[in-house]
């Protein structure tokens, strides 16, 4: 079972989601499964359980093990994980931009892998929080605590740049990165460099991974009619465009993704 639900007033401009789950064995034949980029920061915690292990490529045996505690920092593309184990957990969705929330490191230091939370947080801190997360009664009471834990952290925060707030409140509404670039009164170079720095990925990259996700939206969505529908209500020039843009992303084209059936839709399993 997962249980998923947005935070309260004070964490909202800073986290999307809140997420809990209950531990459940993989199906047979999908001991892996791939994670398609979100253009956003991950933290989840595995409680009682093994660490995550991830694996380079399809060939990849062994994998490597990044911790039981991880934050996944912005990706520009898919990653596969072990599913053999599905472990009891809990995490938060992060809003572009809120790095400072989990660590001091910035957002652009932290992109494309994952970092341990014990390299992040006090261990003091971390070894609390597992402690009350695995006393827990419910996956409720699981979503508390971690909403409890993440508050705390308010107080430190950083005001995130009003340069930064702009341009993804500009970017979000359609805007061209010449467009906040002009607004801003800063040289291309700054924007890009204090952007990419505290989002996690550049520009342009950020616009095209939220195309990417609208288009698993509108593919997930009950009215498709066509491929060649779904590529211009996402906003691309046609259908070829998004099937270069979603290998890129996925791995995969937008068919082949849509045949796999996934249940969650930046969840793919993996078939031997």
């Amino acid at each position: 079972m997962i249980l998923q639900r947005p935070p309260g007033p004070a964490l909202r401009p800073f986290v999307s989601i809140l997420w809990a789950k209950d531990a459940s064995p993989a199906a047979p034949g999908h001991e892996r499964e791939l994670i398609l980029p979100k253009g956003a920061m991950h933290v989840a915690i595995r409680l009682r359980a093994k660490p995550l292990r991830l694996f380079a490529s399809p060939g990849d045996v062994h994998g490597q093990v990044v911790g039981a505690c991880v934050l996944n920092g912005v990706r520009l593309g898919a990653y596969a994980k072990e599913n053999a184990d599905s472990a009891a957990s809990v995490g938060a969705m992060l809003r572009p931009g809120a790095a400072d929330l989990l660590s001091n490191t910035p957002a652009g230091a932290l992109a494309g892998r994952h970092t341990r939370l014990e390299d992040l947080w006090p261990a003091h801190t971390l070894a609390d929080a597992c402690e009350r997360l695995e006393a827990a009664r419910s996956l409720e009471h699981r979503l508390a605590i971690l909403e409890d834990v993440l508050a705390s952290r308010l107080p430190a925060l950083r005001g995130t740049d009003p340069l930064v707030v702009h341009a993804l409140a500009r970017f979000d509404a359609g805007a061209s990165v010449g467009d906040v670039v002009a607004e801003s009164g800063f040289s291309h170079r700054h924007v890009v460099r204090v952007f990419t720095e505290a989002v996690g990925a550049a520009p342009k990259a950020y616009m095209r991974l939220g195309r990417f996700n609208r288009t698993l939206e509108l593919l997930r969505g009950a009215e498709i009619v066509s491929l060649a529908d779904v590529a211009t209500a996402a906003g691309y020039a046609d259908q070829s465009h998004m099937t270069r843009e979603f290998r890129d992303f996925a791995g995969m084209s937008p068919g082949r993704y849509l045949r796999t059936g996934c249940e969650w839709p930046h969840h793919v399993p993996v078939t031997p």
